[in-house]
């Protein structure tokens, strides 16, 4: 939650009403931040984020290349690099243990996809657990608000890697049952916006933009399916 001045508030409001800024985020599996990237209005859409950093060529963030991808939320697209879960069907771990197995090849995938994902929600479970700063910001100048989530997850970081029995860490090393935050920063009604483009910059994005979600729309079927069939056989 941040506290922008009055003429900002607008855009600053999220999903849930409250003025926040949207933070872009990589971690790795040993619940390590790589990358954060804050400032982003509330109201700016996860894709929008992640499209805008792409374009900034001073950017320290670099796209993975296969084979190698991002596990990603809903609020991004399935596209080169970036894998996505499948949507409309169930996907949260807890889902899995109420309601039984999976029963075909898209809801084994977001399974699977879940497990991984689940990382990140410890992640971030241990940071907000310890720094309450981030759910209830001072009123700063908002620079000094927008470094302030970096700052936390740097001396995460460092917590993570030199305090051998950190209590949260202990706490949050089990993979703990999530919300479910299908959908989470997705704006409803919001439009993409092409930045600083020309008419034909722009279909050439599109297009290119098209043949990689196709690309791993193919790719990731392919992979659930051959998850299912293993898994059948099991």
């Amino acid at each position: 939650m941040v506290v922008p001045p009055a003429h900002q508030q607008t855009v600053y409001r999220g999903r849930k009403h409250s003025c926040t800024q949207n933070t872009m985020a990589t971690y790795s599996f040993d619940m390590l931040f790589t990358y954060v990237n804050t400032g982003w209005e509330g109201s700016a859409a996860d894709s929008r984020v992640l499209t805008e950093i792409l374009r900034n060529p001073d950017d320290p963030f670099v796209a993975p290349l296969p084979p190698k991808y991002y596990v990603v939320d809903s609020g991004y697209s399935n596209t080169q690099g970036f894998w996505a879960l499948f949507r409309g069907q169930r996907y949260h771990i807890q889902q899995f243990r109420n309601g039984g197995q999976p029963t075909g090849p898209q809801e084994l995938f977001n399974y699977y996809h879940s497990s991984l994902r689940n990382c990140i929600e410890r992640c971030f479970g241990v940071l907000k657990a310890r720094f309450k700063i981030l759910k209830h910001m001072t009123n700063y100048w908002m620079p000094r608000q927008n470094i302030i989530p970096i700052a936390c997850c740097v001396i995460h970081n460092l917590i993570k890697m030199h305090a051998r029995d950190d209590p949260l860490f202990r706490q949050y090393e089990v993979d703990l049952p999530v919300e479910d935050i299908e959908g989470e920063g997705e704006q409803e009604g919001q439009q993409e916006q092409q930045h600083g483009m020309d008419a034909q910059e722009a279909e050439t994005s599109e297009m290119d933009g098209r043949q990689q979600r196709n690309y791993m729309v193919d790719f990731r079927d392919h992979l659930a399916n051959q998850m299912w069939d293993s898994y059948r056989q099991r």
